[in-house]
């Protein structure tokens, strides 16, 4: 079994430690991303025919802020649509290919007045594609460790925490949540030996299984 290096913020690595664990795998926990919620702010949804979310952490954020009739939710891969569900929102569209792109693509035509709700300086690919309005969250903070870790895999969940990692000049085979992650790791030079065929949980806990 593989000394896996789990990079998520503090407050949400354990599911991902504890599967882990529980297969065999030494963890060690390394947050390379904190989450800052912006200011509180209500988020009227009141009039919009859509509101699009595309991460666990803006699903809890938006839940949070949102006042007004809720309208259809749509949610870039099952990672997303699980969060929201855990928050009583069930999502009319969950994209089959997890990106921005997949979405657009599955998006109904016209697709009204769409509500973008996502982290700060987010990819504007869905924004112009749709006419999206946009309301910032969150934004993702880099956090350098006091050690760099040591591990046999590192498990990257985000493009943030590819930047971050790379920053520590590791030689560490990497396992990637998706593509839009994968692209960012590669882009900044790691070397991604597995990406999660579904971009949640189980997926990263398969990849990570089938890579060590």
């Amino acid at each position: 079994m593989s000394r896996v290096i789990v990079t998520r913020p503090r407050g949400q690595a354990g599911p991902l430690v504890e599967r882990l664990e529980a297969l065999g795998h030494e963890v060690v926990t390394c947050p390379l991303i904190e989450i800052d919620p912006l200011p509180a702010q209500p988020i009227d949804t009141t009039g919009y025919d859509w509101v699009v979310g595309t991460s666990p952490n803006g699903a809890e954020h938006f839940d949070r802020r949102r006042t007004g009739e809720l309208p259809r939710v749509a949610a870039i891969g099952p990672g997303t649509a699980e969060a929201l569900r855990a928050r009583g929102i069930e999502p009319a569209l969950v994209a089959g290919d997890s990106r921005q792109e997949g979405l657009v693509a599955e998006f109904p035509q016209p697709p009204g007045r769409v509500l973008f709700a996502a982290a700060e300086g987010s990819r504007r690919h869905l924004i112009d594609a749709l006419g999206a309005d946009f309301v910032p969250l969150y934004r993702t903070v880099l956090v350098r460790p006091e050690a760099p870790p040591d591990g046999d895999l590192v498990v990257l969940a985000s493009g943030s925490a590819a930047r971050s990692f790379a920053q520590l000049g590791l030689d560490v085979p990497v396992v990637s949540i998706g593509p839009q992650t994968t692209k960012q790791a590669e882009r900044l030079g790691l070397r991604v030996v597995a990406e999660a065929a579904t971009h949640d949980l189980d997926g990263l806990v398969a990849a990570v299984d089938s890579a060590g």
